[in-house]
């Protein structure tokens, strides 16, 4: 599902395997780039899909401007998905991630709900055969919507992301900082998700760290792995996890980089979110976790100064 465009990213370990240098992760690059065409426009068309409940929808698209400024788009009522249904949707442009916001007034069909993700793709048929190249599934074959084209893949693991294409070309302004796509899978199935993740995006493993702090998955007393990847769709985090997570960890599917953690935070308050942890400081960044109204919870950080 895809809409005004568009819409609602990290993993826990035990680990083995690096592929910060070696073969592996070289195969995996030649694989990338013989196997499927570049299909990926640019990160600010990379959005999170949310969805909330209709009397809460200006309230929560109004905390996220207020938090992060920005724009929206024009608020409609559309049928987005392949069967009948009837939602609220609006775009919101921020400067640190741009996000699709959904407000069903039908039932939600499945499996829509699920996608945390869409990628504009350049075309929509070669945006297929890239998935099915990358071993991704086409769970939800394409259809049309009011101003394009929209499916839904799933990569190994059961990360599922709708893909879309627009009859006119949209163009969103250049992001400040590209949002990171948070994904928790299993240490059975991660091998296989970076391959065809990284296959699908033509992106490129930049850090695999297999004693990253646990604090950063709400277990501080403990190591785990995570894997860092760009590409053209921008960001990905991925924690490979035994599922023994606390709450909230595992439900915040984006992070938002920011340049002054402690002033966003401020804002989101004044502006009805919930702190649920931190700040608190790992690796490479200081981070909290936030809930705004409407209840979707999102990872804001800021870069730490060396």
């Amino acid at each position: 599902m895809r809409r005004n465009r568009a819409f609602v990213g990290i993993f826990f370990v035990i680990a083995v395997l690096s592929v910060s240098s070696g073969p592996w992760r070289q195969q995996v690059a030649a694989q990338a780039m013989a196997a499927t065409p570049s299909v990926a426009v640019g990160p600010q068309y990379s959005t999170t899909h949310v969805y909330v409940e209709p009397d809460q929808f200006d309230r929560f698209v109004a905390s996220l401007i207020a938090t992060f400024g920005g724009t929206t788009t024009k608020q409609g009522v559309f049928d987005v998905t392949p069967t009948p249904s009837s939602t609220m949707s609006q775009l919101v442009l921020t400067p640190v991630g741009t996000l699709s916001v959904f407000g069903f007034k039908t039932p939600i069909p499945y499996p829509f709900g699920s996608e945390r993700t869409g990628y504009l793709v350049k075309d929509m048929n070669a945006g297929i055969r890239a998935a099915h190249a990358s071993g991704a599934d086409v769970i939800v074959t394409p259809f049309n919507d009011p101003v394009g084209k929209d499916a839904v893949i799933q990569w190994p693991g059961g990360v599922d992301c709708q893909i879309y294409w627009h009859t006119t070309s949209p163009s969103y302004p250049a992001l400040q900082t590209i949002p990171e796509n948070r994904v928790y899978v299993s240490l059975d199935r991660v091998d296989a998700f970076v391959r065809s993740y990284v296959s699908f995006s033509h992106g490129r493993v930049i850090s695999d760290d297999r004693h990253a702090p646990g604090i950063e998955i709400g277990r501080p007393a403990e190591n785990y792995r995570r894997i860092r990847i760009q590409s053209t769709f921008g960001k990905a985090a991925v924690f490979v996890t035994d599922g023994h997570l606390p709450y909230p960890y595992g439900h915040e599917i984006t992070g938002y980089e920011v340049p002054n953690l402690d002033e966003t935070l401020a804002k989101a308050k004044t502006a009805g979110a919930t702190i649920l942890v931190g700040p608190y400081e790992a690796a490479d960044r200081r981070s909290a976790l936030v809930q705004f109204p409407g209840g979707y919870i999102a990872e804001i950080h800021s870069p730490m100064k060396k």
